[in-house]
């Protein structure tokens, strides 16, 4: 009778283990496709309502606003109301801002598009402090699959943007309104974890000195620079690589195709570097190459020629894979609990997005002001320089607390 009773409990906790597992698979596979499939429709979204290629970056920048602003509150969100409900009910406002933002007229498209940007904030920050604390022992693992699915959905959002616009008269706003079909399911599958919004999670175990303190350390601002401006490419090129493509011939479906093909990349990236990294006493290496692949990429834009396009755009894939996963690994491999990673994920991630956010408007006022695409990407080509040095200092061996320890001891010595 026992053994009956304990086979039947650990069926129910494998059960509600795969459950969860698909619900943070889900999650993941939201946090780009809404933003990505803006990018191959971006032309049609322009000319349909009459804006400029400066407002029409716009519609990649306020999400990294709403980023840059929810990311600080989104741990004490979760403190307050529970991880578990804290995602839910982002998942909700996700699913109300792709429908809104499907509306026609401009007021709806930005609205909705706000709206769809402080959801995913709150997923960005919790995700990386619910790894950490409910797989401890297989954070490289958890972090590379939901981020594999994150990038498939980003990709299939970019590839897929303008076919499903062509179908019929769906136009863009029926290719945008599609991606609310997959939050919907993520919503029903993360219902069952609300049961568990008494148990403790990432936010609720913090040390009350921890509190604030992880904005003074030198090491996190350096996590804070490599994940914002990694993040300012990869919004920034989303927004703007067909527009590039289109400059050296390529048509606006075939461009389409090419920001998918770059996300296409980022996928084995994504899952094999966390794995990798967390097997290593520091990611200096791995850092360095990352950096160095984007430079090589954004160069090769610069080239008319097919073949070095298409290579330079599977480079910068590369690389934004490889950035964005060692980015959410810094926050753990860098931080010595759940909490902390949470607060350094909702600092790097604010002030990060903030960052990234000045990218799409940057390069589409330098293509207005100078008709060309040289200028940004020589202005993109720089930000790769900066991705090498600050790469290199996240990359080292040490935690953030330790280092804010040595900081108040030296200070305590000196006085």
């Amino acid at each position: 009778m026992n053994n009956n009773r304990l086979t039947l409990e650990k069926t129910q906790e494998n059960r509600n283990t795969w459950i969860f597992l698909i619900g943070i698979i889900l999650i993941g596979s939201n946090l780009r496709a809404p933003l990505t499939s803006v990018g191959s429709l971006i032309s049609y979204i322009r000319d349909d309502l009459g804006i400029s290629n400066t407002l029409a970056g716009t519609i990649t920048t306020l999400p990294l606003l709403a980023f840059a602003l929810v990311s600080p509150f989104a741990p004490k969100i979760a403190n307050r109301i529970g991880i578990e409900w804290t995602i839910f009910i982002s998942i909700t406002l996700l699913t109300i801002g792709i429908i809104i933002r499907s509306l026609f007229g401009s007021i709806f498209l930005f609205s909705g598009t706000i709206l769809i940007g402080l959801a995913i904030a709150i997923g960005n920050v919790l995700l990386p402090g619910l790894i950490k604390m409910n797989f401890p022992l297989k954070i490289g693992l958890m972090t590379g699959i939901y981020a594999v699915f994150m990038n498939v959905f980003g990709a299939l959002g970019s590839g897929l943007g303008v076919p499903i616009s062509s179908i019929g008269d769906i136009g863009w706003q029926g290719s945008l309104a599609v991606w609310g079909i997959l939050s919907f399911i993520a919503l029903l599958f993360w219902i069952p974890q609300l049961q568990k919004q008494n148990k403790s999670d990432p936010t609720t175990s913090a040390t009350p000195q921890a509190e604030g303190s992880i904005w003074k350390s030198t090491l996190a601002w350096c996590i804070t620079l490599f994940m914002g401006l990694q993040s300012l490419i990869f919004y920034t090129l989303i927004t703007w690589l067909p527009e590039i493509l289109q400059s050296h011939g390529f048509s606006s479906d075939s461009a389409g195709w090419m920001l998918f093909l770059m996300q296409f990349a980022i996928i084995p990236v994504t899952f094999i570097i966390p794995v990798i990294a967390e097997q290593m006493n520091d990611q200096k290496l791995l850092a360095s190459i990352t950096a160095i692949l984007f430079m090589i990429g954004i160069g090769g834009l610069f080239s008319g020629i097919i073949p070095v396009l298409v290579i330079s755009v599977i480079f910068i894939g590369i690389a934004g894979g490889s950035a964005f996963s060692l980015s959410m690994m810094f926050f753990s491999l860098r931080t010595s609990n759940g909490q902390q990673a949470a607060e350094m994920s909702g600092m790097a991630q604010s002030f990060g997005y903030l960052l990234a956010a000045l990218g799409p408007v940057l390069i589409g006022a330098l293509h207005d002001l100078t008709n060309g695409w040289q200028v940004p990407l020589i202005m993109l080509f720089i930000i790769s320089t900066i991705i090498l040095i600050v790469g290199l200092e996240s990359g080292k061996q040490r935690i953030v607390t330790d280092q804010l320890q040595t900081k108040t001891a030296s200070l305590k010595l000196d006085n």
